[in-house]
């Protein structure tokens, strides 16, 4: 699904002087179509125009709603490094467990039959004997 990002410019409000371009209405016009190729140039395409109440202050306490023209545009987001489709890699099946390796039930069994008794560690790495004599 392609992502678009937008920019919205306020209207122009008053005309552009050219070279034959006389009257405000055609003054106007040049305005906008200056404004629009400009954009377009950079790789926006128009969308629509809109009119959207904007509230400001007016003296010290109080506020008014005034009007404002925006002009809005949109083009295709450029591909960034977090936007780009991430490939899952799977991590490989379990293996069962190889022969090699013995199970750690026998080797404390192997022990009692042997009469070995087997040395625990405590937090600070020194071997207790578990009171067992052999």
């Amino acid at each position: 699904m392609p992502r678009y990002e937008y920019k919205v410019v306020p209207a122009p409000t008053k005309g552009l002087k050219a070279k034959n371009v006389k009257g405000a209405e055609a003054r106007f016009s040049h305005a906008l179509q200056e404004l629009m190729n400009g954009l377009s140039g950079y790789g926006w395409e128009y969308q629509r125009a809109e009119t959207l109440p904007s509230i400001e202050r007016a003296g010290l306490t109080g506020s008014t709603t005034e009007w404002r023209n925006v002009l809005v545009f949109r083009r295709l987001r450029e591909a960034e490094p977090e936007d780009e489709a991430v490939t899952t890699e799977l991590l490989p099946p379990p293996q069962p467990d190889t022969p090699d390796t013995p199970e750690p039930e026998a080797e404390t069994a192997q022990a009692e039959v042997t009469g070995d008794a087997p040395y625990f560690e405590d937090e600070h790495g020194e071997t207790k004997d578990d009171g067992k004599t052999a």
